[in-house]
């Protein structure tokens, strides 16, 4: 017997359910996720997600972005690393910033399209 898709959840469905579910269960996981919301409810930080979501930077080139000081943006990319938002490696003697993983991809992406959506078509 088929499932029509209108009368019951796919399995993908279920199992994101259960493993919301799970997760929803888990103190220490919703307070780390809300750790993650309030990092990108800063504009800096937003923008500077944004723009290592489009290639790794060095806190020059995120000042230059954001328009904000070398030390703003290094305290920012403090708050981002201790969230595991952001990854830090030498190269020489710059350090070059990139974000964590794809998540962090994902989170600025659906953010600025729900805004998008949410702002209505543009004239």
């Amino acid at each position: 017997m088929h499932k029509k898709k209108d009368d019951t959840m796919s399995d993908n469905d279920e199992n994101r359910r259960h493993l919301l579910d799970r997760y929803l269960a888990d103190d220490d996981v919703v307070y780390q996720a809300t750790q993650i919301f309030d990092a990108l409810s800063d504009l800096t930080r937003f923008r500077i997600l944004g723009a290592l979501s489009q290639g790794d930077k060095s806190v020059s080139e995120l000042q230059e972005v954001c328009g904000v000081s070398q030390s703003a943006i290094s305290h920012q990319l403090r708050l981002l690393r201790d969230r595991s938002l952001v990854t830090a490696r030498r190269d020489g003697q710059r350090v070059i910033y990139s974000l964590d993983d794809d998540h962090v991809t994902s989170l600025i992406t659906v953010g600025l399209e729900h805004a998008a959506e949410a702002a209505g078509p543009e004239e």
